[in-house]
Formats: structure tokens, C-alpha cells, sequence
């Protein structure tokens, strides 16, 4: 029964034993093996392992990508005006044991407050040299590049790499709201003029032109209308004259039938004549010539 007893102590003192001294990394995380508090192993991959019990020890820290969400900053532009700006950082863990180093103990929070302050230090001077113009437009991207460059190299120093930093909001205080607001709209307004000007100027050019043409097309019609009435006065001129010679007598008969048509027989006509005019002529005469 002792024996019994025995073995089956030893068995637990070994399951035990076993227990303590197996641990596994889960893929999201990586880990650092310490032996009496000092590092041994730093690269530990994903998987199952084992250490001795009690001289080893295990810390584990996230590997995927964290987000640090800033509070809002007020910083100074090149134009010595405050803006207000919220921005945040994708970073993860680098070299683990240099985070773990830098951080005394791997404390995320120092970690955080420490990169934190890092990027409002590179924002500060970043728009310390722009206008709030090129902060709010032009210049944003090149701001966003350039400070995720500069701070990473400060960033291997406390084992993190920076992965990316993104302004969220860029907002003015309410003293330069007004201001900034103003001279916005000064400036579109100036821009609204410029283009009505421009397309005041353009639609004089055009209606000169249409003028211009007009003008010229109605020269022209006049001159050809002029060219043709007279061409016809010409043929008129001929027709007549060749009808005069051939009888002259009945042409002046005809021609006077065609001035009794147009001014006796119409309502309303009066006419003053001598009655011995030459008008009554043919009214006189018996016979037609």
C-alpha cells in the first residue's frame, strides 16, 4: 500500500512538474524567456514549449498591430496660429526584448505615453513650418510621410515600429475660426470675380464678332439685292424699250390702261384732273389704236 502510494505521488510530482515547466505562444502574441529575471531567449516562435520551473519564467506581448488614439493638441502653424488636431498611430512590436528593455518591463502604457509624445513632437514641428493652407490641403499627405519617416528612426530605440499616422480631424479655435473662415471666403470670392470677368471679356469678344459677321452678311445681301434689282430694272428698261419700238402706240395704250387700273375704281380715290388732260386721252377716242 506504501508503494502504491508512492508511485502515485511521484506520477503527480511529475505531472506537476510537466505542467510547470510546458507553455505555449499563441500566433497573435511573441514572447521572452527569462532565467532569474534576465533574458534568455528573446525569438520565441508560435507553438508549444518548455521551460525549467522556477528558474524560468515567461512574459508575452501582443504581435499584431496596436492603435494608439491620440487626444486633441493644439499646435502652432508657420502663421503663428493655433489648430487643433486628433490624430492616431498603427505601431506594433519590433524587437521585443528591446521594447521590453526601453519600457522598464514592457509596461504598455509607458509605452504608449512615450510614443505618444514622440509623434505630437514631430507634428509640432511639422506645421510649425506650414501654413494652416497647406496643413488643411496641399502639404497633409507629405506631413503624414515625413513624420511616420522621422519617427520611426527615433522608434527602434524603444523597439516599435511605426506602421502608420493619420491626422483624424484638423479643427481651428474659435478666435481663428472666424478669421480663416473670412479670408477663405475672400479668396473664393476673388477667384467667383476673376472667372466672371474672364467670361465677361470672352462673351464681348463673341457678340463683336457676331456683330462683326452680321454686318459683313448684310452688306453682302444688300449688295446682291441691289445687284439684282438691278439687273431686273435693266430687263425691265429692255423690255420696254423693245415693246415702244415695235408699236408705239399701243404700248402708250397699254401703259395707260395700267395707270387707270391702279387709280380709278378704288374706294375711297379722289382724283383732281383736268378733263382735256392728256390722262382722259384714250377715253376721248372711238376706236382703239
Amino acid at each position: 500500500m506504501d508503494i502504491k502510494n508512492l508511485v502515485i505521488g511521484i506520477g503527480g510530482l511529475i505531472v506537476l512538474l510537466l505542467l510547470m515547466s510546458a507553455y505555449t505562444v499563441d500566433q497573435r502574441e511573441q514572447a521572452i524567456l527569462f532565467e532569474f529575471r534576465k533574458i534568455k531567449q528573446a525569438d520565441i516562435q508560435p507553438g508549444l514549449h518548455f521551460k525549467l520551473p522556477l528558474m524560468n519564467t515567461i512574459s508575452r506581448f501582443p504581435s499584431q498591430i496596436l492603435t494608439l488614439t491620440s487626444k486633441s493638441e493644439r499646435f502652432l502653424t508657420g502663421e503663428k496660429k493655433y489648430v487643433t488636431v486628433d490624430f492616431f498611430v498603427k505601431w506594433r512590436i519590433k524587437d521585443v526584448s528591446n521594447f521590453y528593455r526601453s519600457t522598464g518591463g514592457g509596461r504598455m502604457a509607458d509605452a504608449e505615453n512615450r510614443l505618444e509624445q514622440l509623434m505630437k513632437d514631430g507634428l509640432r514641428n511639422e506645421f510649425s513650418r506650414r501654413t494652416i493652407q497647406e496643413a488643411l490641403a496641399a502639404e497633409r499627405d507629405k506631413i503624414m510621410q515625413g513624420l511616420a519617416t522621422k519617427s520611426n528612426d527615433v522608434a527602434k530605440q524603444l523597439g516599435i515600429e511605426i506602421v502608420d499616422v493619420r491626422v483624424s480631424k484638423i479643427d481651428f479655435p474659435d478666435t481663428v475660426s472666424n478669421s480663416v473662415y473670412e479670408r477663405m471666403r475672400s479668396e473664393r470670392q476673388r477667384v467667383a470675380q476673376d472667372f466672371r470677368s474672364r467670361g465677361q471679356e470672352e462673351a464681348e469678344k463673341l457678340k463683336a464678332t457676331a456683330d462683326r459677321k452680321a454686318t459683313i452678311t448684310l452688306a453682302e445681301a444688300y449688295k446682291e439685292a441691289e445687284k439684282i434689282r438691278g439687273e431686273g430694272d435693266a430687263k425691265a428698261a429692255e423690255i420696254y424699250a423693245n415693246a415702244y419700238q415695235q408699236d408705239a402706240e399701243f404700248y402708250s395704250f397699254y401703259r395707260s390702261l395700267s395707270a387707270y387700273r391702279n387709280t380709278i375704281g378704288k374706294p375711297g380715290d379722289v382724283m383732281v384732273v383736268e378733263p382735256d388732260s392728256e390722262f382722259f386721252r384714250y377715253f376721248k377716242q372711238k376706236t382703239v389704236p
